[in-house]
């Protein structure tokens, strides 16, 4: 424990050092650690930072930076999508919500440019945070379980609060992990974080995230390693079995059979939803894809959900001019309610809110459906540019980020929440920013 106090201690002090060579560190900082907060907190951490680039702004500190401009871009689009919106009131609302793509890359636009090293001690203390955030779930829900003996407690927004979101929450987890896993001399410590943070992950139960983050583990076996070849295989087969066996532990087991379920079987029987409240169906995937109507009792698990989500966006493609346009930012709610509606889902009681009030759960749909091609487009060059410095720089941890990115945006609207646009595009930023002079020097 005495060990655990001095490392964070000598981690705080040397942030403390480099806040004071270069102050807008810190504030990068408090916003990525207050995302998991209060939305309160994270605006103010935000607006800190702001104000923080302002003071600190001269002449010589402005940059034209062409990969920091495209979420500028992005957030432009947005903002000029108030003139054909079908909701002006909705896209107001949400264009504060999506202010990080302009204020975040502006503020990085018009501070001292961060070292490579600098830009190192941010992912650093950003790993730290969230192990503490990780230690803080454990213990939260070891308090819960004790009480109610429950242990869906330790699984999914169980964990972690469905406001915060056990998918979103895996993500942040699952950077900070590469951040302790591919450090090349690991100390007691980094070991015990690798371990937290792993066990983390899979609590969190989110099937994408686990997948694409066990390939990512692969992927450094195979290429970054510097174990001798037979060993690294050696490691990799005994550490697969394992991060599978870990898939046959309660709830995530439970959520990987489900989805197992809805591709081999239409209409098989919900047990768990459908205690107390009648039979409830699992809707296949074929049915999502196929079926002309629904009932109120059909459950959409994961992928099903998704299939029929993308199923009445080509429909409103057919339907509706948006091919240019789209219906304007966050101006398609009342066209997936009409077509929930339409199919007969379930729309919600006292307990429980309907399928028609969910978004599109696919970040590439809904910029298409909402900004139009050019959405699309705009959102395919960030993902596109990010994968291509994190390749040429060969840093796994910024490959990490640019993968768990690209797989995140086929399963959820990642950046039509706060707490992913802020992560996203504060995360983006660090990678990217400075890129040419990085990559020089290092040449």
């Amino acid at each position: 424990m005495a060990n655990t106090y001095n490392y964070l201690k000598n981690a705080f002090q040397e942030l403390k050092q480099e806040s004071s060579s270069h102050p807008s560190i810190f504030f990068i900082l408090l916003v990525l650690l207050t995302i998991p907060l209060s939305y309160v907190f994270n605006s103010i951490a935000l607006g800190l930072l702001v104000v923080t680039t302002i003071i600190t702004f001269k002449k010589e500190h402005l940059k034209i930076d062409f990969y920091l401009f495209l979420p500028i871009l992005l957030y432009f689009l947005m903002l000029i999508s108030i003139f054909w919106s079908i909701d002006v009131n909705g896209t107001l609302k949400a264009l504060s919500k999506e202010l990080p793509l302009l204020l975040i890359p502006l503020c990085f636009l018009l501070f001292r440019p961060l070292s490579p090293e600098q830009k190192q001690k941010i992912i650093k203390y950003y790993s730290y945070g969230i192990l503490l955030f990780s230690i803080f779930y454990f213990i939260k829900a070891i308090i819960r379980f004790l009480i109610t003996n429950d242990p869906s407690v330790f699984f999914y927004h169980e964990l972690v609060t469905k406001d915060v979101n056990a998918i979103h929450v895996s993500v942040y987890v699952a950077m900070a992990f590469f951040y302790f896993f591919t450090k090349k001399n690991k100390s007691v410590f980094d070991i015990i974080a690798v371990g937290l943070l792993l066990i983390m992950v899979f609590l969190l139960s989110s099937k994408n995230i686990i997948v694409v983050f066990i390939g990512l583990m692969v992927c450094y076996h195979l290429f970054y390693s510097k174990t001798s070849k037979k060993m690294r295989l050696k490691n990799l087969v005994l550490f697969i079995v394992f991060l599978f066996s870990l898939t046959f532990v309660g709830k995530i087991k439970e959520r990987f059979q489900q989805e197992y379920e809805t591709m081999m079987t239409d209409s098989s029987v919900n047990d768990v939803i459908g205690k107390g409240s009648g039979k409830v169906y699992n809707v296949s995937i074929k049915q999502a894809w196929t079926n002309t109507t629904f009932q109120p009792n059909d459950y959409f698990p994961g992928t099903a959900f998704r299939v029929y989500q993308f199923r009445i966006f080509l429909e409103m493609l057919q339907e509706d001019a948006i091919f240019f346009t789209g219906y304007g930012l966050n101006a398609s709610y009342p066209k997936i309610e009409a077509k929930g509606i339409q199919y007969n889902l379930f729309l919600g009681d006292d307990q429980q809110e309907g399928y028609q009030t969910k978004n599109f759960h696919n970040q590439y749909i809904q910029n298409f459906a909402e900004l139009g091609i050019f959405g699309l487009l705009l959102l395919l060059a960030i993902l596109f540019v990010n994968l291509k410095n994190a390749i040429k720089t060969k840093d796994f941890i910024h490959i990490s980020f640019a993968v768990l990115m690209i797989s995140l945006f086929l399963t959820e609207s990642f950046l039509w929440r706060q707490r992913g646009v802020m992560f996203f595009t504060a995360m983006y930023c660090l990678f990217n920013s400075e890129f040419i002079q990085i990559t020089s020097k290092k040449e």
